[in-house]
């Protein structure tokens, strides 16, 4: 891996993010072409089922493409969906060389791509910044590997841990560019995940509104005995509430608001949350994004079902009668404490960002 090769596959990366909020279900990915030290061609995946990032590269760099290297962050598809394999157009177009950030996880083609470039005399190299490219597609990975979408939760609490008052009064704990920051990340989920006591406390839109995008993640409420509130902001067309039983009435009327309902399995007369991921993996959805109560986010918690921790503090303390983070069972000794590792700490605005990984 040269200077060079690394140069242009961060090229590539860039070109990628700018479909951080538009590609889901598929990858995203960037594509550069160089032929000698000129870049002829540049694209990336913008949306799903248009053309994906080596096509739009292709196209720009047209004869060009002739002995030219080709960097892209995802192995180019072997195998037909809504758009042909992307293997099949860089083979008509000659390169000398593809470098690949990372191999494609879909079980349908892993591999293949690199294996008929090779095949073909093409030289290829794989695993340039190959960090770098999975951390894009982190989502996308887990859907693929683990049959479940990458967990992120989300939490703004002060700086004693709390998260509401004691009568679940939350609106608002962090300022506004916290709250600006909040929506781009619900912006790159494909789902956005809470319960029916965040939709009674705080009834909100769970939209995201701070980001360019034509697409808004699916809006999903764990609610077992369908009790939402008919005049909840966030029923509608997008949203799916997730039940743990039968209640015909219940469901009718919110379904003619535009809402699904779904019945999901059970544990204890709750809803199984490892059940609703798996769910949602089977709809596509790469990422989600948790913004619930202190009780839903201590069962995903103990499912251990949660990847990520985005933790928001705020400058302010609450004291011991408000909500914490997570309602969890006691633990008995300290080396059985859920134990993460900090992945990034940024201010924003006037509050503090961490993000933290099992």
């Amino acid at each position: 891996m040269t200077e060079r090769d690394q140069q242009f596959m961060q090229r590539a990366l860039d070109l990628a993010g700018l479909g951080m909020y538009t590609t889901s279900p598929n990858p995203r990915v960037g594509c550069v072409i160089v032929n000698g030290d000129t870049v002829v061609g540049e694209g990336y995946h913008q949306k799903a089922g248009g053309p994906h990032a080596e096509v739009h590269a292709l196209q720009m760099a047209g004869t060009k493409t002739i002995g030219s290297t080709v960097y892209v962050t995802l192995e180019p598809c072997a195998h037909s969906g809504r758009t042909p394999p992307c293997v099949n157009a860089l083979l008509q177009a000659r390169p000398a060389r593809v470098v690949i950030a990372m191999i494609d996880p879909n079980p349908s083609t892993t591999g293949q791509g690199v294996d008929q470039l090779r095949a073909a005399g093409i030289e290829v190299e794989v695993g340039v910044l190959e960090r770098q490219a999975r951390e894009l597609n982190i989502g996308f990975i887990s859907r693929m590997t683990r049959d479940r979408p990458w967990v992120r939760l989300k939490v703004a609490a002060s700086l004693d841990g709390r998260t509401a008052l004691a009568d679940g009064e939350s609106q608002w704990i962090t300022g506004e560019a916290a709250r600006q920051d909040g929506h781009r990340w619900r912006a790159r989920a494909c789902a956005i995940l809470t319960g029916l006591g965040t939709i009674k406390h705080d009834n909100p839109q769970l939209t995201a509104r701070e980001v360019m995008t034509d697409r808004q993640p699916l809006r999903v409420v764990v609610d077992s005995r369908l009790q939402i509130p008919l005049d909840a902001r966030v029923l509608g067309p997008g949203c799916l509430v997730a039940a743990a039983g039968v209640d015909v009435h219940r469901t009718v009327a919110i379904r003619a608001l535009g809402a699904e309902v779904m019945v999901m399995p059970a544990q204890n007369g709750q809803v199984d949350v490892l059940a609703i991921l798996q769910e949602l993996a089977r709809r596509g959805c790469n990422e989600v994004h948790v913004e619930a109560g202190y009780r839903l986010n201590g069962s995903l918690l103990a499912a251990g079902v949660v990847d990520e921790l985005l933790i928001y503090f705020a400058p302010c303390v609450l004291g011991d009668t408000a909500h914490g983070m997570f309602q969890l069972p006691p633990l008995m000794e300290l080396s059985a404490r859920q134990q993460f590792k900090i992945e990034d700490v940024q201010k924003i605005g006037e509050d503090l960002r961490i993000l933290a990984r099992i």
